[in-house]
């Protein structure tokens, strides 16, 4: 390339706002094909009665999804992050936490935005919606491949799955909190190498009142990833309070969550919803999907599908891999009643599923359909805090 155009392309590069947020210079190409969705049931309707905004992790296809209804109408947007994963929303203080679990891991704070710095140059910009706005990123070792995160008590944790342990968010990084009593080794905790698949947190008040998933209670020669890693029913529930197994029996479980004192989670091997009673995991519910990423918001259950990536074929023995459809389903709480379903026809693999109040926010800064980057939102989004003289 002759000096004069290396010089231009140089200067037209990282313009695009997505790809200065997430250092990545595709990300100003989202395909708009992997947005395109299917509503069927009274899933529109759900989200409308609740008054919320659903986010959505979908983690190979780089994106943080926002769906709300603004006007009688859907409206859903998105940000580029790389690999999201784990959501964890603080609603008192109005922020989001998004985890990334690409090498080095990241954790994304999104805060609530609902005006704009007073600029003569920024073409009479304003928002029409109060939007969800990347402000700051922490940035950790790639080795604790972080999965869910959650607020136990008021402190952000994380499952730190590489290193078979939950951890502390702290100011100055992370401490390890809990690990299950199976990786105290002689040699000490086992936090060399992912041997568990530690992925997911029922966050409580405390460590000792909350619960977290795992592919399995034992450490041997043959770890998650490999081909001949042993995933059918060997799944289980921690408590905190022992760091035991209190079920087993399951497959590659995935989203715990506490509700009303109990543990609901997804099987995800067999695609399925339900509650741990009695140390046996009940399904309430039968998806077409890995079953993966779960909320509640009263008594609706909003849980997410996806398909099976060749490679994990092996983890879902219980599936029918070519009738797995990557999606949002509400569902009566209880019942286990479908009471709507969103799909994406192109899309992939979901992690996380959460809600804000849709008076906090109703979008992410990107607008499905949008022709144009919004370079002026970017450019003078008002922080919250900043107070203008």
């Amino acid at each position: 390339m002759r000096r004069g155009a290396a010089e231009t392309a140089a200067d037209r590069a990282w313009r695009h706002p997505g790809q200065v947020v997430g250092c990545w210079d595709g990300a100003g190409d989202a395909d708009p094909a992997a947005l395109r969705f299917r509503a069927g049931g009274s899933f529109w309707e759900c989200v409308e009665d609740a008054g919320i905004t659903l986010l959505v992790t979908r983690e190979y296809e780089h994106l943080l999804i926002a769906m709300s209804v603004t006007g009688g109408k859907p409206l859903v947007s998105y940000l580029p992050l790389p690999h999201p994963s784990g959501i964890a929303v603080d609603r008192r203080r109005r922020l989001v936490h998004v985890a990334s679990t690409r090498n080095p891991n990241q954790i994304w704070d999104l805060a609530a935005v609902d005006d704009v710095l007073p600029r003569k140059d920024a073409g009479g910009m304003r928002l029409h919606v109060p939007t969800l706005m990347p402000v700051r990123t922490r940035v950790f070792p790639g080795s604790l491949y972080i999965h869910d995160l959650a607020f136990v008590g008021d402190r952000l944790h994380a499952n730190a799955v590489g290193h078979n342990s939950v951890i502390r968010i702290t100011d100055e990084g992370f401490e390890y909190a809990w690990w299950p009593r199976c990786v105290e080794t002689a040699a000490g905790i086992a936090v060399q190498q992912n041997h568990l698949q530690l992925n997911s947190i029922a966050a409580g008040a405390s460590l000792r009142t909350s619960y977290f998933s795992a592919s399995t209670d034992r450490i041997s020669r043959r770890r998650p990833g490999h081909v001949n890693f042993p995933v059918d029913g060997r799944g289980v529930v921690f408590s905190g309070a022992t760091r035991e197994p209190v079920a087993y029996g399951l497959t590659r479980p995935h989203s715990a969550r506490l509700r009303n004192g109990r543990v609901w989670l997804l099987n995800s091997g067999y695609g399925q919803y339900g509650r741990v009673d009695d140390g046996a995991f009940h399904a309430v519910a039968l998806l077409p999907g890995w079953t993966r990423g779960l909320c509640f918001h009263r008594d609706v259950a909003f849980v997410g599908t996806s398909r099976v990536l060749p490679r994990f074929r092996r983890y879902a023995p219980g599936l029918r891999v070519e009738q797995a459809v990557c999606g949002i389903h509400a569902i009566d709480a209880r019942s286990g009643r479908v009471m709507g379903s969103l799909t994406w026809p192109r899309g992939n693999q979901i992690f996380a599923v959460d809600w804000i109040p849709a008076r906090m926010a109703r979008a992410l800064p990107f607008l499905m359909g949008a022709s144009k980057p919004p370079l002026s939102l970017f450019y003078a989004f008002r922080p919250p805090g900043v107070r203008v003289p």
